[in-house]
């Protein structure tokens, strides 16, 4: 070839590294990439770019979001609570029950409001207002995330928002409501000051009893101007702001040592905060509120009865207690005008006429309470709250600071037959299963400390069966027969029953079968109702509907559910029967209607009990001791003339006249029971002759839940009624 042809031939390039610095040699031993072909970079930068792409994507997304709320949502007129409307309450066949009236409100300038009261709000709802924005997203995630995760639900609004909600929106929950607060919330910032925002604030938030604003919150709970409260006034004013209702000593008491913790914690914020010195917290004490008093309207039981509704729909969630406030609902009750007339009636026959303060002292502390429920239905067809709403704002149909005594019996009797307990011998319990009844006799095989509880006047009845026992209500026989069957389990059942679960004092050891625990009228009504409803419990409902502006609110269905066997419930009334035949509730025969129920007796006689059922009514019925003056618990000792009340006496009486009254002509029906295998009357051996004169049949002797002839005790059916 020649040298021409050879030089004309492309001659290879010379690899030359210096002239292109991202040069770099191919490994000779790989592939050669496919033309055209791109080298892709890792996976971990890929998923970067990717994260980093959705990241400014919902950045512009929420920026769009953001100026397309702030341009969309307007700031409205004020809302339909900031000029709030009567509520109506009516019976449950129509009738007007009672109007609610108008609400309570008078408008104050920010300079009327001391200091330190304005400071004690800041501390109990946003002590960083004058420093922050109208709107803290990091508390409303923190809000949110506490409420999803169970920590309580939080609401994360500060004070300009939570005045948007009160004056230009509402109370309801929604995403909605919420997204227009917080749009609403940084215009009105940019158009109002602080001051002015937090003047309407004051004037615009909920304190319970009616009043709308500080000022009439000043006049509800210390009877004078908003100027003259101090800072301990204006830290309970401000303590209220969480939960009126719940935080009025005077209406609940019970939940005082709540109020004293959350007084404590808005002082505590002053203090933090520079705006009180520690010496004048320690200065302080706790500032009581005067009396409630009643609005106009609402004397006589139609107080207790909205007082009562107002607290169903809220407790259920049906209203919250500041959109019920704002008025315009319709609100039908369960509460039946007749038997309601009737249970007044009963009352006052048996005990208010009867009482006479200037001659006898201790009648000055009778206080009344009585509740009527339809087992089979769980409505609530009458209640009686005290003398007058007007004079005694206190409802003791709803109150939980009474012990109820051995009303509570029974419940433990309904676990041993639901549980299949046996006694530390191994013997099922049974109403005639024999236990020993001695005074201050130790409980067995319970690790905790001893106890050994006293029967009432220390009487002893050494052997005695379970249906005796609950006649007499021997203490040393259900302390035993707790322990037996298991504290923990008596508890359950008192609760699938119809107690809640917060009951005060509602503890699982041996002494929760003499009634410690401080359940309402209404609570123990509900439970003897799923007694009478054969083990079936349908929630209890003051309220059959309610409406506001023609639309009607969803309510809870409360469809009936079987808590206990029905052999449980039916073998407790059953023994129950025995109460109201022979034992201590023998004054419960004057309702003229087979019926089954339990007398019980608080602590030093400061209560006196009697709850009962036929199996269409249960009602439960109680007296209790305090001195109107200063709110203290005081024994019955020498009330309605009386050396001492107790349940068989006015409580049982008034069940009585009330039951007659209530069922009037309705045909009589007696209990369909299905009674647990050895509760049935046991075949009777033959009898001797009874010379003595002293045992008048075979009934009798079983009657009375004997043992049989060799019996230890006295013939338990022979002795007077007494009291438990």
């Amino acid at each position: 070839m020649s040298p021409s042809l050879r030089s004309s031939s492309p001659a290879a390039p010379s690899p030359d590294p210096g002239a292109d610095p991202g040069w770099e040699p191919r490994d000779p031993t790989l592939p050669a990439p496919r033309a055209g072909t791109r080298r892709r970079a890792p996976l971990p930068r890929r998923l970067l770019r990717a994260a980093l792409a959705l990241f400014l994507l919902g950045g512009v997304v929420l920026a769009g979001a953001f100026a397309a709320g702030y341009l969309l949502v307007d700031i409205p007129a004020a809302n339909a609570a900031a000029v709030a409307q009567s509520n109506l309450y009516l019976y449950r066949d129509g009738t007007v029950l009672a109007r609610d009236g108008e609400v309570n409100r008078e408008n104050v300038r920010l300079e009327r409001v001391p200091l330190a009261v304005r400071r004690a709000v800041l501390a109990a709802e946003d002590r960083d207002f004058h420093t922050s924005r109208a709107v803290d997203p990091k508390a409303m995630v923190r809000a949110a995330w506490n409420t999803v995760t169970g920590k309580g639900r939080q609401s994360g609004s500060t004070i300009t928002q939570q005045y948007v909600k009160n004056y230009y929106l509402g109370q309801e929950q929604t995403l909605t409501r919420k997204a227009k607060e917080f749009f609403i919330a940084i215009k009105l910032e940019r158009e109002k000051t602080k001051d002015e925002i937090l003047q309407g604030y004051l004037n615009t938030s909920y304190f319970g009893r009616n009043a709308y604003g500080v000022q009439a919150a000043a006049h509800a709970y210390y009877g004078k101007d908003v100027e003259r409260l101090g800072p301990a006034e204006g830290a309970y004013l401000a303590a209220l702001l969480k939960a009126p209702s719940a935080y009025d000593v005077t209406t609940r008491p019970e939940n005082r040592p709540a109020v004293l913790a959350r007084w404590g914690y808005v002082l505590d914020g002053m203090v933090g905060e520079g705006w009180l010195t520690p010496r004048e917290r320690a200065a302080l004490r706790f500032p009581d509120p005067q009396a409630a008093r009643a609005a106009t309207g609402l004397s006589g039981q139609r107080g207790y009865l909205v007082q009562a509704v107002e607290e169903h729909l809220a407790s259920r969630g049906i209203l919250d207690e500041k959109t019920l406030a704002g008025g315009g609902f319709r609100i039908v009750t369960t509460i039946d005008p007749a038997r309601q007339a009737a249970l007044v009636r009963a009352v006052e026959d048996r005990v208010t006429h009867r009482l006479d303060p200037a001659a006898n002292p201790a009648d000055r502390y009778v206080r009344a309470g009585a509740v009527a429920v339809e087992p089979a239905t769980g409505r609530v067809v009458a209640l009686y709250g005290g003398i007058d709403y007007t004079e005694q704002y206190v409802n003791n149909a709803t109150r939980r600071d009474y012990q109820v005594g051995s009303t509570f019996k029974p419940f433990v009797l309904t676990a041993a037959v639901q549980s299949g307990a046996r006694t530390q011998y191994g013997e099922p319990i049974t109403p005639y299963t024999l236990y020993d009844g001695t005074d201050r006799r130790p409980v067995e095989g319970w690790p905790g400390a001893p106890y050994d509880p006293a029967n009432e006047d220390g009487e002893s009845y050494g052997e005695i069966p379970v249906g005796t026992a609950t006649d007499l209500s021997v203490n040393a026989v259900y302390a035993q027969m707790a322990v037996d069957v298991g504290p923990a389990h008596v508890r359950r059942t008192a609760v699938a029953l119809g107690l809640p679960a917060a009951t005060p004092d509602l503890t699982a050891s041996p002494s929760i079968a003499l009634g410690p625990a401080t359940a309402s009228v209404l609570d123990m009504a509900q439970a003897y109702a799923t007694l009478a409803a054969h083990g079936r419990r349908g929630e209890h409902t003051l309220v059959a509907a309610v409406t506001r502006d023609g639309e009607p609110l969803p309510l809870p269905s409360g469809e009936p559910r079987q808590v206990v066997g029905r052999e449980a419930a039916d073998t407790t009334t059953a023994v129950l029967r025995s109460v109201v035949a022979s034992g201590t509730g023998t004054a419960a025969l004057g309702a003229g209607r087979p019926a089954a129920g339990k007398t019980g007796t608080a602590e030093d006689d400061k209560a006196a009990w009697f709850a009962g059922y036929t199996p269409e009514l249960a009602t439960v019925v109680a007296l209790m001791g305090q001195d109107p003056e200063s709110g203290a618990h005081e024994p019955l000792y020498g009330a309605l003339g009386l050396p001492r009340v107790n349940g068989g006496g006015p409580p049982a009486e008034i069940w009585a006249r009330f039951t007659r009254e209530a069922l009037g002509n309705a045909p009589v029906r007696d209990f369909d029971l299905h009674l647990m295998p050895g509760a049935e009357l046991p075949e009777v051996p033959p009898v001797p002759d009874d010379t003595d004169g002293e045992r008048e049949s075979e009934q009798d002797w079983y009657g009375t839940g004997e043992a049989g002839p060799e019996a230890k005790p006295a013939r338990p059916g022979k002795r007077a009624p007494r009291r438990d």
